[in-house]
Parts: structure tokens; C-alpha cells; sequence
């Protein structure tokens, strides 16, 4: 994810608290989504998960434009 940015996600990993609690939810999301399609869960549930781990996402890189706006 974004790995053009690893270095900025890498410095707001140790600057920024609430960067990371919603970085780990990402990653945590992206683990449950696989295991729920590996069980053949329901489909909605994983296309909900997968709308919110897309906003997660959104805020995140959203996080790293700003941070490098303000380098």
C-alpha cells in the first residue's frame, strides 16, 4: 500500500499517534478481508469491510500529503 511513500509512512509511524492506530486498521482490515474471502463469508460483509478499509485509506494517504506538504 502506497509504497511510494514508505519513507514519509515510516517518519509519521513514529511522529504521529493517530497515524498509526488508523494505519494498523488498515493492515488489520486488509488480514480480516482475506481470511473472511478465504471462508467464503458473506459478500456484503467483505465489500463493507472493503469500503471502509478505502476510506482508511483515503485518510492516510491524505495524512502523508500533508505531512509532506508541510517538510
Amino acid at each position: 500500500m502506497l509504497h511510494e511513500h514508505r519513507d514519509a509512512i515510516a517518519e509519521l509511524r513514529q511522529k504521529d499517534a493517530h497515524f498509526v492506530r488508523v494505519f494498523d486498521k488498515h493492515n488489520d482490515l486488509d488480514h480480516e478481508i482475506t481470511n473472511l474471502e478465504n471462508s467464503h463469508a458473506d459478500q456484503f460483509t467483505i465489500e463493507t469491510k472493503k469500503k471502509e478499509k478505502l476510506k482508511l485509506k483515503d485518510e492516510i494517504y491524505s495524512m502523508i500529503v500533508k505531512y509532506k506538504a508541510e517538510k
